[in-house]
């Protein structure tokens, strides 16, 4: 990891984080503060940026790449609850808030490159320089956990090709960059099915 500040690509990583919508209203002092406590890390594929169960929980904000937020039981049996690409965030806010574990990991589907701070620091710093952004992060928050209650229904109600079609109308920009196996675990699918909806045209 990599301060922001000391960075190699700092200017291209500011012009990235600009286009994040919880971000593209600082102003000028909201940045120079910001910049001291953000981070620049690179992932791998398959590589945890945060494991289920912990307590030490960051921000993130997604510069390049796909992340998925995955939940396991004790067998290691996993469930895809999201993807999130470029100009999109991850957190465990609501966990760190409540004071428990974070009930998920967050882990790099592809190549990835992310901005992180811890959250104590992320939400001091909300609080301190930008109430409007405050507001912003906390609805991206609600409008995240009511896509993985969205997504948990219709994995009940609809069929396989009504799944599928649901997912390419919601996030049109992600089949081609999210392995296929990947994408049928998201969607309680084998890759055999996924493959043949999506090679049929019904979908």
């Amino acid at each position: 990891m990599t301060a922001l500040s000391a960075h190699p690509e700092r200017n291209v990583i500011r012009l990235q984080l600009r286009r994040n919508l919880v971000l593209q209203d600082l102003d000028e002092a909201a940045w120079d503060e910001l910049d001291r406590h953000i981070v620049i890390s690179d992932g791998r594929k398959g590589e945890y940026l945060l494991l289920q169960g912990v307590r030490e929980m960051e921000q993130y904000f997604i510069l390049e790449g796909v992340l998925k937020r995955v939940v396991a039981n004790k067998d290691g049996k996993e469930m895809i609850l999201r993807f999130a690409a470029e100009s999109d965030m991850e957190t465990s806010y609501a966990a760190w808030r409540l004071g428990t574990p974070t009930p998920y990991g967050i882990v790099c589907v592809t190549k990835a490159r992310v901005a992180r701070l811890p959250l104590p620091q992320w939400t001091a710093f909300l609080e301190r320089f930008s109430p409007a952004a405050n507001q912003t992060f906390q609805t991206q928050v609600m409008q995240g956990m009511s896509e993985i209650m969205a997504h948990t229904i219709t994995l009940h109600l609809l069929d396989a090709p009504g799944r599928v079609q649901r997912f390419l109308r919601k996030h049109p920009e992600l089949p081609n960059r999210v392995p296929q196996k990947e994408l049928a675990a998201y969607l309680n699918l084998s890759a055999e099915t996924l493959s043949r909806l999506m090679r049929s045209g019904k979908v």
